[in-house]
């Protein structure tokens, strides 16, 4: 067992096991050969239509970048993948899943831990199966002796027992069983735990319980912190896949490396949809119409969504039976639900089809049960089922999903390990619809108890119009939005035409033209100054989903008078900018008739112009944030011009100095009081600062403060005014920042 502890010389200069040890390459070609025909072939959809395809004829390599910006972590994912659409053409910094564990040549060290995070059905899963089929097949990586491939919902599944490291990689590969512990130390290994965010473990990298040796006995908790942490084979590589959600689990004092997967281009979109249908006729189809519905065109970054919309319009326009064509993500879910209903109704049923009204009974207790499972585990956070989850929502699992004629293709078994079996909705976004749809049935048959434990124990029977809008608060006060979409769905359900296609599952429903009429006001009235900028947008996303864009005339018609636009007016523009497929050529907020508030609502529209003029609106915590982040999301951005920062607390320093590091951004006058002054001189150095003007009134300097301040006289800086009033300064340091600004006023008092 020696060879196995972490005192061992690694093993990195070594390419691969020792050339001598015949029956242990044996048993590695054994162990390639397994993982080749487990990586080989994958799913669109459900395991259980049979539908499998070889990976190699269908993988388009996906968008993936090192880094990862921060608000990945606290946003929503559908805001991550509008993100992503306006980086993902700048390809200069993409990285293949082959090259993960390869340094630039300006990084020096090696990769042992690299995150990889992206949203739900980006393909995660699918770049580690290519990366480890193309290494089983000889491929790739051949340096790399043991591709050790573990998914967090089969560790799930043994978290309450105790194991070794070695006993814990014969359960999930049992041919390593053959070899013995001191050959195995002499290979590279590398260890990929695919899911993070499906992990039910209680990862504690805080505890001081060491494991050193692959023998020791622990909890798999402790196993895979000692492993990470490097505790445990301190040499080997590790791969760790997860949501954006999921991703501060890990310390990045742990992590050698990040990246970040974006899904499919804007190249790859129609790649897949000309790759999908031999009919090139109807391919061009598809793609000419996804285009012009720019939020459904956001949606096919993702590999999945893409299945969803080629589903659905390929049998809408291949159908007698064809209809207007999905405009709202509701609009193709409900869609999408119909269609799969009517496919398993036609093989169970004697193939005909039924119409949206003859919705099975069996059908519709199973899919309202999986509404319940959907929205109870989306609040908790959970995407992974187990069959004790099931069976908490009276679901039966040997019959109900296997023999439903509608959920084999929305709800996904894979059986795994000890004959045990865990489930997933096919995509984040079905479970949110499902939750929405068993909500919305909820309010329609007055289920009191299951309203108030999602508004709140002061819920009492309401008008549907009461009920969305304490929907929509209850969203709005996320900070990271994991509510939006949900809502939006839910909205969408009130349109009478997608009520029409769910048939009997909502509930007897007839919404007046004065009741929908009355919801839109609400959530018009709800884009007030209480609200976030970057949150206020999924209001807009709700009016469109309920097919209102009565907001878009609106601004049309007080911008073409030039008539006083409100805030909430401002909001909606800045909506409308950010979803227009045009980039502006320059955003200049002193040209609109507005109020400061609503200059400053109009600060996300960044995200989409070449040129912005921020004028005199003055820039606070929270629209710091927003400029920062807007630098970073738009690569079309190239020049910014900003005239006054006011008083920041510390907390939000970090990204005033991304603004003033910015290679774009003109920074004129500058208030500051109470920061950072390390890390704000730090930013003052930089090269492109056009500060003409610094306010430090009232900021308590001290000597840190005037030291930070004298060490910029090695900078260019072009200053003309420095203002310190009230900074208590001594004569002392009056002095030296005299000799410092010598051609600058300074006010001391």
């Amino acid at each position: 067992m020696d060879g196995w502890r972490k005192d061992l010389p690694g093993w990195m200069e070594r390419s691969s096991c020792a050339p001598g040890d015949v029956g242990l390459q044996e048993v590695l070609q054994e162990h390639k050969i397994i993982l080749r025909m487990r990586c080989e072939c994958v799913t669109e959809g459900s395991d259980e239509t049979g539908s499998r395809t070889l990976l190699n004829t269908i993988y388009t390599d996906l968008y993936i970048t090192e880094g990862q910006s921060e608000e990945v972590n606290t946003q929503h994912e559908v805001k991550q993948l509008e993100r992503a659409s306006r980086i993902q053409k700048h390809h200069d910094s993409a990285i293949r899943c082959h090259d993960i564990f390869k340094a630039f040549p300006d990084q020096d060290g090696v990769i042992r831990v690299v995150l990889t995070c992206g949203v739900a059905g980006v393909g995660k899963t699918f770049s580690v199966q290519k990366f480890t089929l193309d290494w089983a097949e000889g491929w790739e990586n051949q340096d790399i002796s043991v591709v050790l491939l573990l998914s967090f919902r089969e560790l799930n599944l043994i978290r309450d027992e105790q194991h070794s490291l070695l006993s814990l990689l014969h359960v999930f590969h049992p041919t390593l069983q053959k070899i013995p512990a001191e050959q195995l130390a002499k290979c590279k290994l590398l260890f990929i735990f695919d899911g993070l965010d499906e992990s039910r473990l209680s990862l504690d990298f805080s505890s001081s319980q060491l494991v050193s040796d692959v023998t020791q006995k622990s909890s798999v908790n402790v196993l895979l912190t000692n492993l990470i942490k490097g505790n445990l084979l301190p040499s080997a590589l590790i791969w760790i896949t997860t949501r954006p959600a999921a991703a501060n689990q890990i310390p990045p004092s742990c992590v050698s490396r990040v990246t970040e997967v974006r899904g499919f281009t804007d190249t790859q979109k129609e790649e897949f949809f000309s790759r999908r249908f031999s009919d090139k006729e109807l391919s061009i189809r598809i793609i000419s119409y996804i285009k012009t519905c720019r939020s459904l065109h956001i949606m096919c970054g993702i590999p999945v969504f893409c299945w969803i919309t080629a589903t659905v319009l390929e049998n809408m326009l291949t159908s007698e039976h064809r209809g207007e064509l999905p405009k709202t993500m509701t609009d193709m879910y409900s869609h999408f639900l119909l269609v799969q209903k009517n496919r398993k109704n036609k093989k169970y049923h004697g193939g005909h089809e039924t119409s949206p009204q003859e919705l099975m009974e069996a059908d519709r207790e199973v899919l309202l049960k999986l509404g319940r499972l959907a929205f109870e585990h989306l609040e908790k956070g959970n995407i992974m089922f187990y069959q004790e989850d099931l069976e908490q929502c009276g679901l039966d699992v040997t019959e109900a999903l296997v023999y439903s004629g509608v959920c084999t293709e929305i709800f996904k078994r894979e059986s795994v390990i000890f004959q045990k079996s865990v489930y997933c909705f096919v995509h984040l976004s079905i479970q949110e619809f499902l939750a929405a749809v068993y909500m919305f049935h909820c309010f329609i048959t007055r289920k009191s108890k299951v309203m108030k434990r999602f508004v709140g124990k002061e819920y009492r029977e309401t008008s549907l119009e009461d009920f969305m809008e304490k929907a929509m608060k209850k969203s709005l006060s996320s900070e990271n939005g994991h509510l939006d979409l949900f809502v939006r769905f839910l909205h969408g359900l009130t349109v009478e035409f997608n009520q029409r296609l769910l048939g009997g599952l909502l509930g007897q429903t007839e919404n007046s033209p004065e009741t929908i009429q009355r919801i839109i006001t609400k959530l018009k009235e709800m884009n007030n100054d209480g609200i976030s900028p970057n949150r206020s947008i999924n209001i807009f996303y709700c009016l469109m989903e309920m097919n209102d864009l009565s907001f878009y005339q609106e601004i049309q018609s007080l911008l073409k008078s030039r008539k006083h636009l409100s805030v909430s007016n401002c909001s909606a523009l800045s909506f409308m900018l950010q979803m227009s497929q045009k980039v502006l050529d320059e955003l200049d907020l002193e040209k609109y008739n507005t109020s400061a508030g609503g200059r400053r609502r109009l600060l996300p529209a960044i995200r989409n112009c070449r040129k912005a003029r921020l004028g005199s609106c003055m820039l606070e915590g929270a629209e710091c944030e927003v400029v920062a982040s807007a630098l970073k999301s738009n690569p079309d951005l190239t020049e910014l011009e900003i005239s006054w920062i006011t008083e920041l607390a510390d907390s939000h320093t970090k990204p005033v100095c991304e603004i003033l590091e910015s290679s774009i951004t003109k920074v004129k006058d500058l208030r500051l009081s109470k920061t950072s002054w390390a890390s704000l001189f730090s930013a003052l150095k930089s090269k492109s600062s056009h500060l003409t003007q610094l306010d430090l009134t009232g900021t308590s300097l001290g000597d840190s403060g005037v030291k930070e301040l004298c060490a910029l006289k090695s900078n260019r800086l072009h200053l003309t005014k420095l203002n310190l009033g009230y900074n208590d300064l001594t004569e002392s340091d009056v002095q030296q920042l005299k000799d410092l600004v010598a051609d600058m006023v300074i006010y001391a008092k």
